[in-house]
């Protein structure tokens, strides 16, 4: 099943730019072995106000409990809240399998 996934990330005021930048790298490691595993097909970057963070990600998971195990596994995840949509196949998809 696939899940269109909305993240912003806040990051708490005080926290270091090195905590950032440490935590930063250990996401985008996360992020790389979710694709290896085939459980994150794709990630964008939509327009942004001045010093937002959110990305969109393109999910696969068996179902949204697995999902959850998905994100919940990225470090970003303790600064950021997840709005989950789950996508439904359209018959006249030009992607479609």
């Amino acid at each position: 099943m696939e899940f269109l996934v909305d993240m912003v990330t806040s990051v708490p005021e005080g926290t270091s730019e090195q905590d950032v930048a440490a935590i930063r790298a250990r996401e985008a490691e996360r992020a790389r072995e979710l694709a290896a595993q085939g459980h994150l097909l794709r990630l964008w970057r939509p327009p942004l106000a001045p010093g937002e963070w959110r990305s969109w990600g393109l999910f696969d998971a068996d179902d949204a409990e697995q999902l959850e195990q998905v994100l919940a596994s990225m470090p970003l995840r303790v600064w950021r809240r997840d709005t989950v949509t789950a996508l439904s196949p359209h018959p006249s998809d030009p992607g479609r399998r």
